[in-house]
């Protein structure tokens, strides 16, 4: 994967505060919450989507060398285009 990629979602998670959102991805609203724990080491997120079935669930563990993301039975790829491409909505 490219490393620009890898740097961007680094970038935008770490950016987002624990909580909860409002996003929009692929023009679906979904509910997500984020979790920092054990002294920023770990970040637990969590969205699904507003009125359908689609999910992202991962854990990323930033403080390893290059992060360590361990999305939770769906690809990487998913989990990282997610990230990448979601805003937060206005509403």
């Amino acid at each position: 994967m490219e490393v620009n990629i890898l740097k961007a979602f680094d970038k935008k998670i770490k950016a987002l505060d624990n909580g909860s959102y409002d996003v929009v991805f692929n023009n679906k609203r979904f509910l997500l919450r984020k979790e920092t724990q054990l002294d920023d080491k770990l970040i637990k997120l969590y969205a699904k989507e507003l009125g359908g079935n689609d999910f992202i669930s991962l854990n990323y563990y930033p403080y390893l060398k290059d992060g360590l993301l361990k999305p939770c039975e769906m690809p990487k790829e998913k989990v990282i285009d997610f990230i990448n491409q979601m805003q937060v909505s206005d509403s």
